[in-house]
Parts: C-alpha cells; structure tokens; sequence
C-alpha cells in the first residue's frame, strides 16, 4: 500500500498526492434528483495504518478470496471487514460486521462529521483520468418517476445479500455510481469547481496509483443551489444495480418518512467527466473449454487466436468493430475466438419482446442462447462468476478447470438509449468507472 501522512491541522486529513423486462418511464420529477446532507462516518487517520490501507474497490469487484484476506492484512480495520463479513452463514456474518461497525465507532476509529454535509468526491487515476463528483443521501424516487434509469436486471441472491448487511449494521457502507448530463457549466459545477480550491478533508493515494480528495459542502444556500441545479435531470445508474435494488427493497420495508427513503450515492456530471465504460466477464465455474467448445461447434465460427491475452483481447476488440457479436474463451491454457452465431439460433433463444439492440447484445446472446441453450448452465453463484478482471477471470478459469467468457464492453450510448426506453439489459452487462473506493466515506442511518 501506498501510504499518506496525516495533515496537522485535521483529524480527518490525511495528504499524499440479467430476465430482462419492459417498462414505461414518465418524463422526470419536477422534484427530481434530490441530495440530503449526511453527517458522514469516516476514519481517523491516526487510529489506522493509513486512509489507503483501509481502502477496498466495491463489494463485488472483489471476488477472490485471497483478495479478502490481502485486504484484511492491509490494516485490521479494513472496509472489507464489513462490506464482505467473513464469518460462516450469512446471517451471523451480517451481524458480525454490525458488531464490527459499533466497536470501531466505540474506539474511535470511524467518528462522524460534526455537520451534515454534501461531499465533493475527486478521483485522479495513475493514467491521467479526472472525475469529480457529489456524494449525498439520493431521495429514492418511484420507478415510474423516472428520474433514476436503471439499465440491468438484478439477481435475488445479491440483493438478500445486501438487504441482511444493511439492516443489520443500519448504514450505507458504500455509495453507488450515478451518472447524469449537465448540460453545460451549471450552478453544481460552479459550487465544486470553487470548493476544490479549497484544502481537502481528506486525501490519500491508494494501491492503483488512483489519488483521492474529498471536500464537504454545508452551507444551506449551496446545498440548496446544487438540488435547484439537479432536480429537472435524470441519473443513470452506472454501478450498483443490486444495492439500488437493496435501497428500494428497504425502503418498502420502513413506514416514511424515515432515513431509509434515501441511499447514499456518487453522482457523476459525465458532460464534463465521462465515464468508462468497462465489460464483465464470465467464469462457467464447472464447464471445461473443451466442452464448451463442443456444445458451439455447429453454432458459431471458431478460431483459436494467439496468445498473451492482450494480443486475444486485441483479436476481440477487432471482431466487435467488424460487427456482429463475438466472445474470448479461455482457462486452458490457449484463446478461442467465437463469431458469427447462427441467426436461427439467436433467433429461437433470444426473446422477440425485446428491441432488435437488445437481442443482439453480447449479453443477451450469450445468457439465452449460450449459457441457457447450448451450456444448459444454471445462473447460480456456484456455476457463474461475474469478474471485472480479464487476467482475473482467465486466472479463475484456469484454477478451476472452467471457461472463462471474455466480453467486450457495451458502447455507454446503447446503455443509455434502452434505459431511456425502460428495457432491462441482462444482469452484469456493464462496468462504468472508475468507480469510488470503498472505505473512504460511510453513511449511518443512525445518525441521519
């Protein structure tokens, strides 16, 4: 880990450097995007190693083991203590990082903000890439509103998952990626664009070489200036569909008002920050290449490609801009490229309720006429994982003796063009980015 020192005049300083469904959605809100300040639950850099060592990427990003145990080593009072309880069965897990959560705060090592704030949230990655953003408590509009797309489908388990965790420790431990256009140097801009003039509250570089700022913006006249700005757009959610979910789920769950009618969000001007748009990967945890390639054989074009992964990657890269949909198998030791599907498959698999770009997304071909058709692959956690990592992926694949499907990312235009139509896109279809660190900033529903 990259380590920062502790500014003096601040305790809390530290400075470096997936069935997819049909639904209408109304014009937005005329209340629209909403933030409520939070007082925000952070660490005290002098009861750690350092703000970067208790640091972790977002709860499903993480997906060995051994990263959980690297993260833990980092400093014991890493995120992922909490984000991803290691301690047997579900529940008891969930109640041990709620046990977790109030003994650090007993010790001090997580202390609230005196005033509840909005934050201003800067990320500057190793390779030059710029994103500023606003983190607060989102008023969880209705789905009708249409004043948040989101643009997946979200799998029960994970949501359960996150359900149990949030009830049982009552806070946000990480906040979702919300993206939304600007239109322009508005007010928002302005209110940030002054504020980062201004010493952080924190600062750290983390293990990636991504350095960290956050700001906190708590005067009434600004923060009611940044929802005035706010409240005619939309919000794409860009990362966090399950948490979202989580929000909706435990809203329904508590009589309003109550704290659990917003969730803590990063929302993201992406007028003047685009995002990345990343691609999720597939690890068919129990089926070999040589049987998947078996079970395609009749059904697609296949080439096997040459290695190190970058050049296959490259192969890909260069399948998709042909056009048509094209995967990376991987996990024996060599690349597999799949092209060209036969349509009378896409067409018999894939369902016809859909718009023609639904259908022929990669995902959409791959989970109906690949995983469900050809594999006879259960969508289970025991079968399928979902990582962001190519070497990981591939790394897994070959650990297990299974397939990795190596994806090519979703163009953010399509993403935002079927959410705008309320279609869903299969579960795990994209990966914006960067995404915040984890661990940075938390929201006790206690405390607001």
């Amino acid at each position: 880990m990259k380590h920062a020192t502790a500014a003096p005049s601040s305790r809390v300083q530290e400075i470096p450097g997936r069935s997819p469904r049909l639904r209408h959605v109304t014009p937005p809100d005329p209340h629209g995007l909403t933030l409520a300040p939070f007082r925000g639950l952070r660490y005290v850099p002098d009861q750690v190693h350092s703000l970067s060592a208790v640091t972790s990427p977002p709860y499903d990003v993480v997906v060995r083991p051994d990263e959980v145990v690297e993260l833990e080593g980092a400093d014991p009072h890493n995120i992922v203590r909490l984000i991803l309880p290691r301690d047997g069965e579900r529940e008891p897990s969930h109640a041990r990082a709620a046990q977790t959560l109030r003994h650090w705060q007993e010790l001090g090592v997580l202390v609230a903000d005196d005033t509840p704030a909005l934050y201003v949230y800067e990320q500057h990655t190793a390779d030059d890439v710029l994103q500023r953003g606003l983190i607060g408590n989102l008023r969880l509009p209705t789905l009708d509103e249409g004043v948040v797309l989101p643009h997946e489908d979200v799998m029960p388990a994970p949501v359960a998952d996150r359900a149990g965790l949030m009830r049982a420790t009552a806070a946000n431990l990480e906040p979702l990626l919300l993206a939304y256009r600007g239109d322009g140097p508005g007010t928002a801009a302005r209110i940030i664009d002054a504020i980062v003039e201004h010493p952080p509250l924190l600062a750290t570089t983390t293990e990636d070489g991504t350095r960290h700022r956050l700001w906190a913006i708590t005067g009434h006249d600004e923060i009611a200036a940044v929802n005035a700005d706010l409240a005619p757009r939309q919000a794409l959610i860009a990362d966090g569909h399950h948490r979202w979910a989580t929000y909706l789920r435990l809203r329904e769950e508590h009589q309003s008002p109550s704290p659990w009618d917003y969730g803590l969000v990063l929302l993201v001007d992406t007028d003047r920050y685009p995002l990345r748009v990343g691609a999720i990967h597939r690890v068919l945890r129990q089926l070999p290449v040589a049987d998947a390639l078996s079970a395609v054989r009749d059904s697609f074009r296949i080439e096997q490609v040459d290695d190190p992964l970058d050049t296959a990657l490259a192969a890909l890269a260069d399948a998709i801009a042909v056009g048509g949909n094209a995967y990376l198998l991987a996990g024996d030791g060599t690349f597999h490229l799949l092209t060209l599907p036969d349509e009378r498959l896409v067409d018999a698999s894939v369902p016809r309720d859909r718009p023609t770009s639904w259908r022929r997304l990669d995902a959409s071909v791959l989970h109906y006429a690949m995983i469900d058709h050809l594999w006879h692959v259960p969508d289970a956690p025991e079968h399928i994982s979902y990582i962001h990592d190519a070497p990981a992926a591939v790394h897994e694949a070959e650990r297990l003796g299974g397939t990795a499907v190596l994806m090519h990312p979703i163009a953010e235009s399509t993403v935002l063009d079927l959410a705008r139509q309320g279609v869903m896109m299969p579960h795990k279809s994209t990966s914006f980015g960067p995404k915040p660190a984890s661990g940075l900033l938390l929201r006790s529903l206690e405390l607001n």
